[in-house]
C-alpha cells in the first residue's frame, strides 16, 4: 500500500494570536461552528491516559460539559482509563475536526466531577443508557454478547420503568487543563498553532512552528 502521496491542503480559515486572552472562549466559538457545520461527533475526542508501568492508551469519548474549569467525561470508574487515571492523573485530550480542518490539543489533570454534576448527567441519560452503565463491567473480559444482553433484558426488567440510582462506580472526570494549543490548517503545511500554558496569574500565549 502506497500512501506517501496521499496529502491536502488546507486554506479554509487562519488562526492569529492577535487579540486572544483566554483559550475557553476559542474552544467554544470552534466548538459551535464543528456543531453548525455539521461535523460528524463534533464533540468526540481522544482521550489519552498512561498506566502504572508507563504504557500509554488511547480512546474516544465525548466531551458533555465544559467550562473555566474544564473538560467534562463521563465513564465507568473502574475501566482500564479509570484505572489508569487513579495511577496517573495526568491525561491529554484530541479533538480533530476535519471539516474544518481543525485540531485541539488539550493537556491537564483529570480528577472526579462532583457528585452533583454525575448525578445530573445521569438522570439526563436516556433510561436504557442508564441501565447499560449500570450492568456493563466496562473493559472486563465477558463471555460473548449474548452476555451483555441478558444482563441488560434483566436489568430491564427488573427496574420495570423505576426510576434508576447512578452507580457509585459511574459517573465524571474533568479535566483541568494545563496547555491547550489550537492548530489551523494553512496551505504549502505552514500550520497555524497557538498555544496556552496556563500560570499563576493566567495564560502565556504562543505560536509554534508547524
Amino acid at each position: 500500500m502506497d500512501l506517501k502521496d496521499i496529502r491536502k491542503n488546507y486554506s479554509r480559515a487562519t488562526l492569529s494570536e492577535k487579540s486572544l486572552h483566554d483559550p475557553f472562549p476559542l474552544f467554544e466559538k470552534w466548538m459551535q461552528e464543528a456543531i453548525d457545520g455539521k461535523v460528524a461527533e463534533p464533540t468526540a475526542m481522544m482521550l489519552s491516559t498512561v498506566s502504572e508501568d508507563h504504557k500509554p492508551s488511547s480512546r474516544v469519548v465525548l466531551l458533555k460539559l465544559f467550562s473555566g474549569e474544564g473538560f467534562h467525561f463521563f465513564t465507568n470508574y473502574h475501566s482500564r482509563k479509570g484505572n489508569e487515571i487513579k495511577a496517573n492523573s495526568q491525561v491529554a485530550l484530541l479533538f480533530f475536526w476535519p471539516e474544518l480542518e481543525r485540531e485541539v490539543r488539550i493537556e491537564g489533570i483529570a480528577s472526579f466531577s462532583s457528585a452533583e454534576v454525575s448525578d445530573k448527567y445521569f438522570n439526563d441519560r436516556p433510561y436504557e443508557s442508564q441501565i447499560s452503565a449500570i450492568v456493563s463491567p466496562q473493559s472486563q473480559q465477558v463471555e460473548n454478547r449474548q452476555v451483555l444482553e441478558q444482563m441488560w433484558k434483566d436489568h430491564h426488567e427488573f427496574a420495570a420503568g423505576a426510576k434508576l440510582k447512578r452507580p457509585t462506580g459511574w459517573g465524571g472526570y474533568m479535566v483541568q487543563p494545563e496547555r491547550i494549543e489550537f492548530w489551523q490548517g494553512r496551505p504549502n503545511r505552514l500550520h497555524d498553532r497557538i498555544l496556552f500554558v496556563k500560570e499563576e496569574n493566567g495564560w502565556i500565549i504562543s505560536r509554534l512552528a508547524p
